[in-house]
């Protein structure tokens, strides 16, 4: 069966370069059974022509505010009305702007306000358009209103430059509408996650590394933005594609990603610190490939700095959670790390065994707090980082109770 059968969708297009995916959208929405209707603002028909529009949806396309063909020449109404879902797909930071503002001065923007039918938006923009202030409150005042956010991905960008701000594909945007279109109770929080190993150089074609893919950080940023959360993730080296919806920043050493987070966490409500960073890192890296010349060759290794114990001393920090990854003594080395970092929760897990931990599919977690813990058993990793940002959540508006009786 269809997975939007008899689903009426109304998809509005602005005026972006990605309105050209609008139509592959439009077809994959009708493929799934969806019923199509096409609002376009003015500027989005310099990009595609209304007519591809009606030929993929089946229907006329609606350009007017005030359109006197209708009989009522009230159309915004009677779309808002016919509407069970609103898309707005590409969203601009223009439209967006207009939308958290509650303009009415077109078509678009009237029937957004005047729908009683769930409103999702899929950003499409310029990266530094996206990185603005503006832009980021604008979304987060959406997010808190229960619009729900589609995006967007990273990769390269009609301006020639690469970052987050291109749209999510259209297969993508269908998936994510057949979950629940409800408020997530991370509407409107911003969090921070790091994931996956980094890479020491010991010269320009060597370095010390770990095991870690980076698989289940990535899940857990997806997880929290399922859950309506701005989410930036700063990654190490990965084979993984970019979770969707997520902003991604790749770094490469323990200092890049030290700096990267420091950067950033005492603006997040959430910092997860879920990658493998090294401990070590070699004292003098080589300007040249060293060559295999000698019987024994030591190399002088110095410590990298403490990620999550400088977030957790920040003066302004985020809900701090930690993970370890331990071969023995689990509970002991992992309740020494929540309290010795002042941690708000860590997540621990066994590796080194045939199933979950490094490079897997599975993984298995001992989650401890404060006054508390509990055992997530072995599943996918999408699982256990849907079930862990549940935990994350619950644990959140616990701390924000207790402090708001003080």
């Amino acid at each position: 069966m269809s997975r939007l059968a008899r689903i009426r969708v109304l998809l509005g297009v602005t005026g972006g370069i990605a309105a050209y995916k609008a139509a592959e959208l439009t077809r994959l929405l009708r493929a799934e059974g969806a019923e199509v209707r096409v609002a376009m603002t003015e500027a989005a028909t310099r990009f595609v022509a209304p007519l591809t529009f009606q030929a993929l949806s089946g229907n006329r396309v609606h350009l007017q505010l005030l359109d006197a063909t209708e009989e009522s020449a009230m159309d915004h109404i009677s779309l808002a009305r016919w509407a069970e879902r609103v898309l707005i797909a590409p969203a601009t930071a223009d439209f967006l702007a207009r939308l958290r503002a509650g303009l009415a001065d077109d078509l678009l923007t009237t029937l957004c306000l005047a729908t009683r039918a769930p409103l999702l938006a899929a950003p499409a923009m310029n990266a530094a358009m996206w990185d603005h202030p503006a832009t980021r409150d604008n979304v987060a005042a959406l997010r808190a209103r229960g619009i729900v956010l589609l995006g967007p991905g990273s990769g390269s960008l009609a301006c020639g430059e690469t970052g987050e701000g291109r749209m999510l594909e259209p297969a993508d945007i269908v998936d994510r509408m057949l979950q629940p279109i409800v408020p997530g109770p991370l509407a409107g929080r911003s969090v921070l996650v790091s994931a996956g190993p980094t890479r020491e150089p010991i010269d320009p074609v060597r370095f010390i590394g770990n095991r870690s893919s980076g698989k289940m950080g990535y899940a857990v940023a997806e997880q929290a933005a399922r859950r309506g959360a701005r989410v930036t993730l700063v990654s190490g080296p990965t084979a993984l594609a970019d979770p969707a919806g997520v902003e991604v920043h790749r770094v490469e050493t323990a200092e890049q990603m030290y700096e990267a987070v420091m950067e950033r966490a005492a603006s997040r409500d959430i910092y997860i610190g879920a990658a493998a960073v090294a401990d070590y890192t070699p004292a003098r890296p080589e300007a040249d490939k060293i060559k295999k010349t000698e019987a024994e060759l030591s190399i002088p290794l110095t410590r990298t700095r403490d990620i999550i114990g400088a977030v957790s001393a920040l003066p302004r920090r985020p809900f701090v959670v930690g993970f370890a990854a331990e071969t023995r003594d689990l509970q002991e080395y992992a309740l020494a790390k929540l309290r010795t970092k002042g941690l708000d929760l860590i997540a621990a897990n066994r590796v080194g065994t045939p199933r979950g931990g490094f490079d897997s599919d599975d993984n298995a977690l001992e989650v401890f707090w404060d006054d508390g813990g509990c055992s997530l058993e072995l599943a996918p990793k999408h699982e256990i980082a849907g079930q862990l940002m549940d935990l994350i959540v619950e644990r959140l508006h616990a701390k924000n109770s207790a402090e708001n009786t003080r």
